[in-house]
């Protein structure tokens, strides 16, 4: 049985993978960390978030929280990414990090990390998600440039970050299959007069609204033809199995930067 905690287990996704851990006779829940400000630090974590007693109290320390893991699942906010990633290095615990919104900066650092500890990142651990992206990848490289890339995005109204970091990396799939960056080829924002498209762009828009979960659509259009691959999300549960399906894959691996690609097995062509 695999020992996991939870960082940010009072949240949206915490809740989720709290639920997901629950019915998982193959894992087992030893921590949960929450904010310093929470009411309900010391209560139990299953009873504060509706769930019933789980046994594991909801504390507001990251040694304690970490004592007994073997791996961490940090659904969180970035300012609090660099002091989960330190306690998990001080602990040696294998890390799941899915919290969006991160930073060069604070990719960088996961990179460091990632020599003392086996570390697994993704702006997306929605397995569905990922195979979207790989036939994403794959259908770029075959239609060419001649066919317009564009990326739409709807999420919740509470969602803080725009585009998601789902969006963001498919249009980086797109930009690399054709050997570009995104940094190049991205267009975020039209407003106004913007004139014609520019050639081999990669376009964004965005929806906020509601209690979309997660939609995310990949256009490729020519003069005479449209391709529409789609991503829905109806259940946040489908990115807390995929990040436990992430966490039970790399408990037991070497130090080291991995993906989900690398979970799913999903080879580079």
């Amino acid at each position: 049985m695999l020992n996991v905690s939870v960082l940010g287990a009072s949240g949206r996704m915490g809740r989720s993978l709290l639920a997901c851990i629950a019915e998982d006779k193959d894992l087992r829940l030893v921590g949960a960390l929450t904010e310093p400000s929470d009411p309900a630090v010391g209560q139990d974590a299953g009873i504060s978030t509706g769930l019933g007693s789980l046994g594991v109290s909801l504390l507001d320390n990251r040694t304690h929280v970490l004592e007994k893991a073997e791996v961490a699942i940090d659904f969180t906010l970035p300012e609090a990414t660099q002091a989960n990633v330190a306690a998990c290095i001080d602990s040696g615990t294998a890390l799941v990090i899915g919290t969006t919104g991160l930073e060069e900066e604070d990719i960088k650092s996961l990179r460091e990390a990632s020599g003392r500890i086996p570390l697994v990142y993704g702006r997306n651990m929605s397995v569905g998600v990922n195979v979207f992206m790989d036939l994403v990848r794959r259908a770029t490289r075959a239609l060419g440039e001649e066919y317009d890339a564009e990326i739409l995005d709807a999420h919740h109204s509470q969602k803080v970050d725009a585009p998601s970091g789902t969006a963001l990396a498919l249009g980086e799939e797109v930009a690399k299959a054709r050997g570009r960056t995104l940094e190049e080829l991205g267009v975020k924002t039209r407003v106004g007069q913007t004139g014609p498209r520019v050639p081999n762009s990669v376009g964004f828009s965005v929806i906020r609204a509601g209690n979309i979960v997660g939609d995310h659509s990949v256009f490729f259009a020519s003069p005479d033809e449209r391709i529409e691959l789609i991503h829905r999300a109806t259940n946040r549960r489908t990115f807390a199995r995929g990040a436990l399906r992430a966490a039970t894959w790399v408990h037991d691996k070497k130090p080291g930067f991995y993906s989900m690609r690398d979970v799913l097995g999903l080879q580079e062509t």
